[in-house]
C-alpha cells in the first residue's frame, strides 16, 4: 500500500486536532468539530477549507483555447480572460471523464482544476487527445496550495487583508493580486452553495495565509472545515460529486447538466449527446425527499412497487432543511415533481417524493 500524500497544510490539521482520513490517496481532515456544527458555521458565517489535494493542469500555446474547448462540453472560447467555466469533460461514449473548472488565464493559456481522485487519469486523457493541437500540457498540481474560504461573511473577513478588491470580482471570475502580502490567484468560486473564494498560492505560503484567515475570523467564530461538511454542503446545493452523481457511463444530459453542453461547437462525445438530445435518455438525475429520518445511501435501489426504477447517488439528513434528501437516477416516467417512489433501506421500503433541486440556495452569487 502506497503512502498517503499530504498537503502543505497537513501539520496545521494535526495541530488543530482534525480527524484525518484517506481521501483519494491523501491524508485529509474529515472534520475538526462535529460535521453538523461545521456545516452550520459555513451556512451562517464562514469556514476555511484545505482543498490543496485538487489537481491543476495547465494548457498553454497558440491552440490552448481551441483545445480546451474540444475537451469540455461547455464553452471556453466564449469566455473573457479572467473568467471561469464549470464543465463536464466527456469520453467518446458521452460518459464523464471528470467535472472540471476551466480558468481562462489569457488568450494562450488555460488551467483545468480537476478532482483529486481523477488527476492522473485526467492528465493522461488530456495528453492522449492532444492530436495536432499546438499546445503544451503540464501537471501543475505541485505548484499550488488551494484554500477555500466559504460563507456569507467570507468577503467581509477576507477584505481586511486582500489587496484585491473582492467586491469587484464577479461570480466565476478571478483576479491576480496579494492577500496578506502573499501572491495569489483569487477566484469567486466554491462548492458549498455559499458565497466565497478559492485562493491559489505557493505551497510555502499556505500556512501563513491559513493562519491569518483563522485569526481574522476568530471573533465571529470562523473555523477550519473538513471534507465531511464539504460533502453535506455541496449536496444541499445539488452540486455533483464525481464517483457518485458523475461517472464514465452517465452523460451530462442524464446528470441534469444540459446547461453545460454547447452543441454549436465540436467536443469529444458530441455525437452521443446529439443522439440523446434527439431521442431522450432513459434515466435522469432527480431530487428525492424521504419520509422520516432514514438516510438513502449511495447505491441503494429505488422502486415503484416491485419494479426497480433507479438508484441513489447521494443522500443525507439535511442539517439546514432538517429533511432526509437524496439524489437519484430515475426512469423517465418518474421525472415529474411530486412523483412517488420507494427507496429500499436495509430491506425495507421508505416512501419518497420527487422534489425540485437544488434543495437549498444560499449566499452564492448569481452568474447574472
Amino acid at each position: 500500500m502506497s503512502e498517503l500524500k499530504r498537503t502543505p497544510l497537513f501539520d496545521e490539521h494535526v495541530r488543530l486536532k482534525g480527524k484525518l482520513v484517506d481521501f483519494a490517496g491523501w491524508e485529509m481532515p474529515l472534520q475538526f468539530d462535529s460535521i453538523i456544527n461545521e456545516h452550520n458555521l459555513v451556512r451562517k458565517v464562514a469556514g476555511l477549507f484545505d482543498v490543496s489535494h485538487m489537481g491543476e493542469i495547465e494548457i498553454a500555446g497558440p491552440d490552448a483555447i481551441d483545445f480546451s474547448d474540444y475537451l469540455v462540453t461547455n464553452s471556453v472560447s466564449s469566455l473573457k480572460n479572467g473568467a471561469i467555466v464549470y464543465s463536464p469533460m466527456c469520453n467518446e461514449k458521452g460518459g464523464i471523464v471528470d467535472d472540471v473548472l476551466v480558468y481562462r488565464l489569457n488568450n494562450a493559456k488555460t488551467m483545468f482544476v480537476v478532482n483529486a481522485s481523477n488527476k492522473d487519469k485526467d492528465f493522461k486523457w488530456i495528453t492522449s487527445n492532444k492530436g495536432s493541437f499546438d499546445v503544451k500540457i503540464k501537471d501543475a498540481s505541485a505548484d499550488f496550495a488551494q484554500i477555500a474560504f466559504q460563507g456569507p461573511r467570507a468577503e467581509e473577513i477576507l477584505s481586511e487583508v486582500s489587496q484585491v478588491r473582492l467586491e469587484k470580482i464577479p461570480f466565476y471570475h478571478f483576479e491576480y493580486g496579494r492577500v496578506n502580502g502573499i501572491k495569489a490567484l483569487v477566484s469567486r468560486t466554491g462548492y458549498t452553495g455559499e458565497d466565497g473564494f478559492e485562493l491559489y498560492v505557493d505551497p510555502e505560503a499556505a500556512v501563513a495565509l491559513w493562519r491569518k484567515i483563522l485569526e481574522l475570523g476568530s471573533s465571529i467564530g470562523v473555523k477550519p472545515i473538513g471534507l465531511g461538511a464539504r460533502d453535506t454542503l455541496r449536496f444541499e446545493a445539488a452540486y455533483m460529486l464525481y464517483g457518485n452523481e458523475l461517472n464514465d457511463y452517465n452523460s451530462p444530459l442524464e446528470a441534469g447538466l444540459k446547461w453545460t453542453v454547447k452543441m454549436e461547437k465540436d467536443f469529444i462525445g458530441k455525437e452521443v449527446l446529439e443522439e440523446q438530445l434527439a431521442n431522450g435518455t432513459k434515466y435522469k438525475l432527480k431530487g428525492l425527499e424521504l419520509s422520516g429520518k432514514s438516510i438513502a445511501r449511495h447505491g441503494f435501489e429505488v422502486f415503484d412497487g416491485e419494479k426497480k426504477i433507479g438508484w441513489i447517488t447521494s443522500g443525507i439528513f439535511s442539517p439546514t432543511l432538517q429533511k432526509s434528501l437524496a439524489l437519484a437516477y430515475l426512469e423517465k416516467e418518474y421525472w415529474k415533481i411530486g412523483s412517488e417512489v420507494q427507496v429500499e433501506i436495509r430491506g425495507k421500503r421508505s416512501p419518497a417524493t420527487v422534489v425540485k433541486t437544488p434543495f437549498y440556495r444560499g449566499s452564492v452569487k448569481s452568474k447574472g
